[in-house]
């Protein structure tokens, strides 16, 4: 009891936060200003959800982040209009949010989408339902929530030119993401090469495969890499032979060699690849994907039942506590989170609502709730949460007075209490019907990577495209291996009994297939083992 009160007060490390945040502000902030400038605020509100775009691809190199962010656009637009041509009947909204919920939470959990990942697009069509821009059909809203994402395309794509008068003068040009991603893994492994920490080399080994998925899968196919992208391919190849000789107590490699960048190892599986695992009876992301679809269609008929008014913030409510696939610990702490800050936040709410602010004001309230939204939600998710009920408040109202102030946030603040519980209760149900099974088949699955990979160690062809493709499935199932043991100890107590019963299976598969991975890299390069 006492670690989780402690959760809610710690304030967690979270450097450069700042940057991340003024862009958010300012992609926020300018759709209201520029729907106030033109005469109607309430349609600059709607593309203001488009400007939620920024909160997505940092750290992704920016040619591949100019197609991502305008995908991400797309969504928002093609989800809000979806939502307000689906408002007006309440079965069929309801319907409409719970499909676009379970899709995109599928999509991003199989695509490895980060936070806000699938939430944004369910709140945004959620919000589509209760649009205040009622003069707008639903193709014009979407529009305007294109609109939004532009913007905050053009944002984001700033940086790069940003990036490159600076990265000029400094010799690193256009490349900062991943200058920046290679210097993330090289600071791991120097880490678990300190420590030899399980955690450690656990972190390590994520850090790397980020840093290859940024050099190989996030660069375009049909142009050949620059050399600063070679030399950084060539940089992260020894920080695999380093972290591989760390793990088999070996000598360490004395410094990065020339390479062929012919023989560099693979990065993550195609989106197709990845697709095709998620729809997997069974996968995880299946699994999300249900919980959360059940968590939904029962928060939006319940607060339709308890409410009589619009369902949609029960419905964000049970997306936000389900979609990230956490464990159970953390999945109460997260609902917790939300049911706390929004209790708060309505607080902060009412006094903004009452004030009424226009024009300049309402420009600065928003971006204001942004920064201060972005600055705390991985420091203290709590204190977000906080801003977040007053901004979304304040979009939905569309900045016209509320006619019942009171009753507004009393069943805002119900909607978030019955979205949080009820996808609580989802999950209970079905960790009583799964118990250890995710475990034993992870164990199994790194097993089965294993022999396959040996299978070409055997015959001395490393190297070979099946080969390569067996090494790079056997890496990230040695990854999701340690993820499912951690979920399972923060599962029920039938799944943490039989995880504590499996950590000496789990670590010894684990170092295995670390091992073989190892063996690989030093059959491929005997020059430099």
């Amino acid at each position: 009891m006492l670690a989780a009160v402690r959760r809610f007060l710690v304030i967690n490390p979270a450097p450069g936060r700042w940057q991340f945040a003024v862009r958010a502000a300012i992609c926020m902030a300018v759709p209201v200003l520029v729907g106030w400038l033109l005469g109607d605020t309430g349609a600059g509100l709607i593309a203001v959800i488009g400007g939620f775009t920024s909160l997505y691809g940092s750290g992704r190199p920016y040619r591949n982040r100019a197609g991502y962010l305008a995908t991400i656009a797309v969504c928002f637009a093609t989800a809000v209009a979806l939502g307000d041509w689906a408002a007006a009947i309440p079965w069929l909204g309801l319907v409409t949010i719970t499909a676009i919920a379970m899709v995109a939470v599928l999509v991003c959990h199989a695509l490895g989408v980060g936070p806000p990942g699938a939430f944004m697009f369910v709140l945004g069509c959620a919000a589509g339902t209760a649009t205040a821009a009622t003069h707008l059909p639903p193709w014009h809203i979407g529009l305007l929530v294109l609109a939004g994402g532009a913007f905050s395309w053009v944002v984001h794509m700033l940086g790069a030119l940003w990036e490159l008068l600076l990265g000029e003068q400094r010799g690193r040009g256009k490349h900062g993401p991943e200058i920046r991603a290679v210097a993330a893994a090289r600071t791991a492994v120097e880490r678990y090469r300190s420590s030899c920490d399980n955690t450690d080399r656990h972190l390590a080994a994520k850090a790397l495969h980020h840093a290859w998925t940024t050099l190989v899968n996030y660069q375009p196919t049909h142009v050949k890499p620059d050399a600063v992208v070679d030399r950084l391919r060539v940089e992260n190849l020894h920080l695999h032979r380093v972290f591989g000789a760390i793990v088999n107590g070996a000598p360490l490699p004395a410094s990065p060699p020339a390479e062929n960048s012919a023989r560099l190892p693979l990065g993550r599986p195609g989106n197709a690849a990845l697709l095709r695992r998620a729809l997997t009876p069974g996968s995880e992301s299946m699994r999300v994907t249900l919980r959360v679809g059940v968590a939904v269609a029962l928060s939006g008929v319940t607060a339709l039942l308890f409410t009589a008014d619009h369902s949609y913030w029960a419905m964000a409510a049970a997306v936000l506590v389900l979609y990230q696939g956490f464990d159970w610990s953390r999945t109460v702490q997260r609902g917790a989170e939300r049911m706390v800050g929004t209790l708060l936040g309505l607080g902060l709410a009412a006094a903004i609502l009452a004030w009424q602010p226009q024009g300049w004001w309402l420009v600065a309230v928003v971006a204001v709730l942004q920064f201060a939204i972005e600055m705390f939600v991985v420091r203290n998710y709590t204190i977000a949460v906080t801003f977040i009920t007053p901004l979304a408040l304040t979009i939905a109202a569309g900045g016209r007075p509320v006619a019942d102030l009171g009753h507004f946030l009393v069943t805002r603040g119900l909607d978030t209490v019955i979205g949080c519980v009820i996808a609580l209760l989802v999950y209970w149900v079905a960790l009583r019907r799964h118990g250890p099974a995710p475990l034993n088949a992870a164990l199994a699955r790194t097993v089965a990577a294993t022999r396959r990979t040996d299978v070409h160690l055997q015959a001395g062809a490393v190297a070979s495209a099946p080969a390569r493709a067996a090494r790079r499935d056997l890496q990230l199932s040695a990854l999701a291996l340690l993820e499912t043991y951690q979920a399972a100890i923060g599962g029920s107590a039938v799944q943490r009994a039989e995880a504590e019963r499996l950590w000496p299976t789990v670590a010894t598969t684990e170092q295995d297939a670390y091992r073989m991975l190892a063996a690989c890299w030093v059959r491929e390069h005997p020059e430099n083992s």
